[in-house]
């Protein structure tokens, strides 16, 4: 039982990594972005 509550757990915690990483990643674009469309005003 505690070999799978601990599987458990580290697939949770990969998940919401990866959620995290993309979130980041997203925002960075967008910031990105918006420089871009500064820079050609």
């Amino acid at each position: 039982m505690s070999k799978t509550f601990a599987l458990v757990t580290l697939a949770l915690a990969f998940v919401l990594a990866g959620c995290n990483t993309v979130k980041g990643v997203g925002q960075d674009v967008q910031r990105a972005g918006g420089a871009i469309e500064r820079a050609a005003k």
